[in-house]
């Protein structure tokens, strides 16, 4: 028999969330955004730090948080896929197996991109904080895969909401629903440790200090 159970946490829904608006704003901030990239750059900040605090969460947040809790082996993802294919589905509590690996993709992705947007260019009047800090040939790589990197990441996230479409319509798994209110129907399964809020908040102090601390000393 099936419950209702908490199964996201806060701090994990508004990191999502939160990512989502900010990879839509980033692109908005770069077509549209004033000359000097300024709204662009502090997107790219806000980006970094999300991401920082997501890495110190997956390390001693929720349950369902955790990167070694949902990051499967490639024999259980092969499994996993090959009975989604065949309709042969069991609902997971957290994140599947696919989508575990797609979470790491995007994060680290993620990482990278805002990373190297530290060190871009546009060759004529802006350039990231930290590009002084780097050879001309460095900051012509770092640009090159700030620009391309962002189309990868677009389509791995066309892929993920193609995913979370097909488990709606075909599955009949209601996982934006579970994202929002962080509450999902389980079967035969104990419901998730949820770690307290502080320690997000205290995750979040250290990312954002972190960043702040490179940005002032480099």
């Amino acid at each position: 028999m099936s419950r209702q159970v908490k199964v996201w946490d806060l701090p994990t829904r508004m990191f999502h969330w939160g990512l989502a608006c900010l990879c839509v704003l980033g692109w908005v901030s770069f077509k549209f955004g004033d000359a000097g990239m300024v709204w662009h750059r502090w997107n790219g900040y806000a980006v970094l730090t999300l991401v920082l605090f997501r890495l110190l969460w997956g390390l001693v947040g929720s349950d369902t948080a955790r990167f070694m809790r949902f990051v499967a082996g490639p024999v259980a993802t092969a499994r996993y896929l090959i009975g989604l294919a065949q309709r042969r589905h069991q609902p997971v509590v957290g994140h599947n197996p696919a989508g575990g690996w797609m979470v790491v993709a995007l994060i680290g992705g993620l990482l990278v991109l805002a990373a190297c947007g530290l060190f871009a260019t546009d060759d004529i009047m802006v350039e990231g904080p930290l590009a002084h800090a780097a050879s001309s040939a460095q900051v012509k790589l770092a640009t090159k895969i700030h620009k391309s990197l962002y189309w990868v990441l677009a389509a791995m996230v066309g892929l993920h909401v193609a995913a979370v479409v097909f488990h709606r319509v075909v599955l009949g798994e209601k996982l934006v629903g579970a994202m929002i209110t962080g509450k999902a129907e389980i079967e035969g399964a104990d419901a998730p440790r949820l770690a307290p809020i502080w320690l997000a908040a205290a995750c979040a102090a250290i990312a954002a200090g972190s960043l702040a601390l490179v940005l002032a000393v480099v």
